[in-house]
């Protein structure tokens, strides 16, 4: 088990929360801890760079389900970065791949500048 850490920082289009280790039933709160505590402004983009991301349960990926929905709440986006594998394999599973931009890293969401309005539709 590697302990989750979270890291935030600033960028031109919002905030990049950094997430390593395991995002599981015991971690998942700190992410949701995490994003509830940033001010997100209408138009900007929360990326959630998983680069480090050692394991994502079913609690993780209802922790990345809330973030978006406090995103979308906020008028803002969210988008992916650098999802791992096996997490990929569990978004296109569940189909969350089709509601979650997903780029390969932190710098192809900033190329992008920002998510698809059309995808900001809230799950519940």
């Amino acid at each position: 088990m590697s302990p989750l850490t979270i890291t935030t920082r600033y960028v031109a289009i919002g905030p990049v929360l950094e997430i390593t280790g395991d995002l599981d039933h015991y971690t998942a709160p700190e992410l949701r801890t995490a994003v509830e505590s940033l001010t997100l402004a209408a138009g900007q983009l929360l990326v959630l760079d998983l680069a480090r991301l050692d394991f994502c349960d079913s609690s993780g990926i209802s922790a990345l389900i809330s973030a978006r929905n406090l995103a979308t709440e906020q008028g803002a986006g969210i988008a992916l970065a650098a999802v791992p594998a096996n997490t990929a394999r569990i978004l296109g599973i569940v189909g969350l791949d089709r509601v979650f931009p997903i780029h390969d890293d932190v710098a192809a969401v900033t190329a992008a500048g920002s998510s698809d309005p059309s995808r900001r539709k809230k799950i519940v």
